[in-house]
């Protein structure tokens, strides 16, 4: 099996073509073989299960077994001091009170009832300490091999295709967390439904690195490559107070830092220091580089303090916010946690991505490798994106930039340039009626598929489309050009406005070239296919009426008959569907 889209989509278009005499004759589709359906008793299902039990390592600290969680709210006393917990956070307020003394002897309390969640996200009530000895008993003792999977997670949502009895797709289910993964793979496994995953699906690696996976082959050795390639922290040493100097050291200069917050004196300096850049290099030097595009550098240092964990010492002569010996509260893959005892404290991610010395050269061939789109623009605190919907930039050699509009290149220029001599990369784009883009911006973070950018108050994110590399996109724009399509559906909540655009048919030309007819008019607009983290068109029509349907759109569904598009809100509700269907011209 290739991608979802060929389960979720292909599958009626290659019903169509085999059976072109009748749309309704039933489909003879032979039973999926395990490179196709999940297997009820095969490695693969056993990976999954075990890749989405619930990690309960996390709170040893309270409850000492990795095999369960404590449910929060709840209250514990430690070292005589009543604490809510409500938050994982907590957990740190613990650790402080445990660590103040050394010669003391640390004990933690927890007030009965509590409910506790298992391997298999099931809540327990317990009501008090002998019932809870009893499970923690079943958990075994501290990094004892288990069966569950923490060193590689899948990154939600997923989707599965269901079949009933004949291997006809009846259903797709969507996936949005480890539970719901484990529950369903419970009825997988006691041959309940019989279903396959419909790919791609990113896997996400111990460590923050994202894997694309594209077949159960694909998966299977994935899982099995990772699943014992990290440490995965089941001892009761809360926070993994026992690594060693060198092996913080190895672990800090693998790979660039983001600063994700910053507080200093109690006092939250996030907005300042956010994707602040750090990398700490073998010779005890720390190159760090803020948003604006400004190099600093300084020196860094760690060390042990018996009893107390590692501390990183950086100093910078014109940072005098990060110059301090911190504490380590916190290693884990992919992140660093410091403080110090006067309130503050950095949160750091590590991210291989990040580039710290840009060069104009490598800027400029990084940014003529492929279509950019432009995902944000906010200027004079006014976001301007909308007005770049299906339209992306196009850089080449010789300082040409030209941006695609209603399917026809308008050419401009553009230029990298670095802010004095050793200072921050910038970039400078001029396009005819286009005064938004007509700014110095200046480059805060360059990654793989991702350019930030800022100009004083002013913002841009440009996102990398490479089309030709994604059959999915392939395929979508060959069915969007290959037919013209009508309204078949427009709900707004419940709202049908279906009727207000029954006179219009749509087309889809060649590059982005979007047009319609309806009312006696003509009307051109552009529209754009991408990917990021799912499927999505870009409609942009250059009118009152058809721009009512001006937005990224989230591809549900796509045959060649018919597309479902989707609209949802922040917080994930639907807000709005439009259909489209080909017509019979």
């Amino acid at each position: 099996m290739k991608t979802n889209w060929r389960i979720l989509l292909l599958l009626p278009f290659f019903a169509l073509l085999m059976f072109t005499s009748c749309q309704e004759e039933v489909v003879d589709i032979t039973e999926p073989t395990e490179a196709e359906a999940l297997v009820a008793d095969s490695e693969l299902t056993t990976f999954v299960s075990a890749t989405s039990k619930m990690d309960g390592s996390r709170d040893n600290i309270i409850d000492r077994a990795s095999c369960i969680s404590v449910k929060l709210p709840l209250t514990v006393i430690a070292n005589g001091l009543e604490i809510i917990i409500d938050s994982e956070e907590d957990f740190e307020v613990i650790e402080a009170i445990f660590d103040e003394f050394d010669e003391d002897e640390d004990s933690l309390e927890m007030i009965f009832p509590i409910t506790i969640i298992n391997a298999d996200h099931d809540e327990v009530v317990i009501n008090n300490a002998d019932e809870l000895e009893a499970y923690v008993e079943e958990c075994g003792g501290e990094n004892e091999e288990d069966d569950d999977i923490e060193c590689i997670d899948f990154k939600y949502p997923i989707s599965f295709s269901i079949f009933n009895a004949d291997f006809l797709i009846i259903d797709t289910i969507e996936i949005e967390n480890d539970e719901q993964l484990h529950r369903f793979i419970k009825r997988v496994r006691n041959n309940e439904v019989i279903a396959s995953i419909n790919y791609p699906v990113t896997m996400v690696l111990a460590d923050g690195t994202e894997i694309e996976v594209n077949s159960n082959e694909e998966l299977h050795r994935t899982i099995k490559e990772a699943k014992d390639a990290c440490d995965e922290d089941d001892d009761n040493d809360h926070n993994d107070d026992d690594f060693t100097k060198e092996r913080l050291d190895n672990y800090l200069v693998k790979c660039p830092w983001l600063v994700n917050e910053f507080k200093r004196n109690a006092v939250a300096l996030t907005d300042r220091y956010f994707d602040y850049a750090i990398n700490f290099k073998e010779d005890g030097v720390v190159v760090m580089r803020a948003r604006n595009g400004d190099m600093l550098t300084g020196t860094w240092e760690t060390r042990i303090v018996m009893g107390r964990g590692a501390k990183l010492k950086m100093e910078f002569e014109n940072l005098a916010d990060f110059t301090l010996e911190w504490f380590i509260y916190e290693i884990a893959e992919g992140k660093v946690k410091i403080y110090d005892g006067d309130g503050g404290r950095i949160i750091m991610h590590r991210n291989c991505d990040v580039v710290i010395d840009h060069t104009i050269e490598r800027v400029e061939n990084y940014l003529q490798e492929c279509l950019w789109r432009i995902a944000r623009l906010s200027v004079d605190n006014t976001d301007n994106e909308k007005d770049y919907i299906g339209t992306p930039l196009k850089f080449f050699e010789n300082n040409v930039v030209k941006i695609r509009i209603n399917g026809e290149l308008v050419e401009g220029t553009y230029e990298v340039f670095v802010v004095n001599a050793g200072g921050p990369i910038g970039l400078t784009i001029e396009l005819e009626g286009r005064p938004d883009l007509k700014l110095h911006w200046l480059i805060t973070f360059l990654g793989p598929d991702l350019i930030k950018l800022e100009n004083n108050h002013n913002r841009m994110v440009l996102k990398r489309h490479c089309p030709d590399v994604d059959d999915d996109l392939n395929y979508i724009d060959d069915v969007l050009m290959s037919g013209i399509w009508k309204v078949a559906s427009y709900m707004v909540q419940d709202a049908d406005l279906t009727e207000n655009y029954l006179d219009y048919v749509i087309g889809f030309g060649e590059e982005g070239k979007l047009f319609a007819e309806g009312d006696g008019r003509n009307i051109v607009g552009s529209w754009l296919s991408y990917r990021h983290e799912g499927l999505f068109l870009g409609v942009k029509f250059d009118d009152d009426i058809l721009g009512e349907f001006n937005h990224r759109w989230r591809i549900k569904e796509i045959t060649p008959n018919r597309i479902e598009l989707k609209d949802y809100s922040a917080t994930g509700a639907i807000e709005r569907v439009l259909v489209l269907e080909a017509t019979n011209n």
